[in-house]
């Protein structure tokens, strides 16, 4: 297969993220089929691509006549046997349960396994390499996206040990060709990149936050005013070499930073939050509280801030330091 071959994409899932990698590789000119199981889901869905094509027109990303075009691109089906038929490229999105996983992988082995079909998952928390039946795994790779999907560039690409690299450098050119940057990583581990980074952030929030150093806004400041937009620029490994790796080895020999004690358990605020039901924007509470604010207005604020933001770094991911 070549990239060339791909003229229909498959994408399995309409909830949180399908919307929006649908609208990607629709936008990027393919034909997309998405399977859901409801009528209902599907109302949501394309309710869900409509706003987010009217926002994209908004902030001058996609003309009007483009994006009705991609969205026209986009068709619906109740079951994964019509979704597939005639796809090269089949991105599934569905919940996070194994058990799902592996009903919908069943019927993929039936449907397309041993045939030239690209199969992505965009699972998070599994190891799909061991959820899928051994037969597909010639055809299987991962795909993991980040939310909202039609906004955050990345894209992580991790192939099973049975796949060709030429399946990992399709996905690779596609997602290129979508628009997405797409980051290739040589063997799975669970987390990923990103996700890996930020848990160990995460880790060190909820330490200065539990032993009273600081507050949440305190954090949210600092990093705002330093190593997030430094990372722009630099990256972190970069940034290393820039501040001297030997700097970076001083600190390991110095011990100037150590792990926290019992920092994979459960932090006291973060359990607290959870207790009392503080989840967050869609509770109204968490770190900080919204109570008193219009959550669609602020997330509306916080798209266009984040098209701000990505424009210019898409200007330096062309022209890196």
């Amino acid at each position: 297969m070549k990239l060339e071959d791909i003229k229909r994409i498959a994408v399995l899932g309409a909830g949180t993220m399908g919307p929006g990698i649908a609208q990607v590789y629709a936008t990027g000119g393919y034909e997309v089929i998405m399977w859901t199981r409801s009528e209902s889901t599907r109302e949501k869905a394309l309710a869900s691509l409509k706003n987010q094509f009217d926002t994209f027109v908004g902030e001058g990303e996609i003309s009007r006549e483009d994006a009705d075009a991609a969205l026209a691109r986009i068709s619906f089906k109740l079951t994964v046997e019509e979704a597939v038929e005639g796809c090269q490229f089949i991105q599934e999105t569905i919940v996070e349960k194994r058990d799902a996983k592996e009903a919908l992988y069943a019927q993929l082995n039936d449907i397309v396994g041993g045939k030239d079909v690209i199969i992505a998952s965009n699972t998070s928390a599994l190891n799909i390499f061991e959820v899928v039946p051994e037969s597909l795994l010639p055809q299987q790779i991962i795909c993991h996206w980040y939310a909202p999907a039609q906004l955050l560039p990345l894209v992580e690409v991790v192939k099973s040990e049975q796949a060709p690299q030429e399946y990992a450098d399709i996905a690779m050119a596609l997602l290129k060709k979508c628009g997405k940057t797409a980051v290739f990583m040589k063997k799975f581990i669970r987390g990923y990149i990103v996700n890996r980074l930020q848990q160990c952030l995460h880790r060190e929030v909820f330490y200065l936050i539990d032993n009273g150093y600081c507050d949440a806004e305190a954090i949210d400041l600092a990093s705002k005013a330093s190593f997030i937009p430094r990372a722009c620029v630099l990256g972190i490994c970069k940034r290393i070499d820039f501040g001297g790796v030997d700097m970076s080895a001083n600190n390991y020999i110095n011990k100037s930073y150590s792990m926290p004690k019992n920092g994979d358990e459960l932090p006291k605020t973060l359990k607290e939050l959870v207790d009392a039901g503080n989840l967050g924007i869609k509770t109204g509470k968490g770190l900080y509280d919204y109570s008193n604010v219009d959550i669609e207005a602020l997330k509306l604020k916080r798209d266009k801030q984040l098209f701000e933001v990505f424009r210019l770094e898409r200007k330096f991911l062309n022209d890196p330091v």
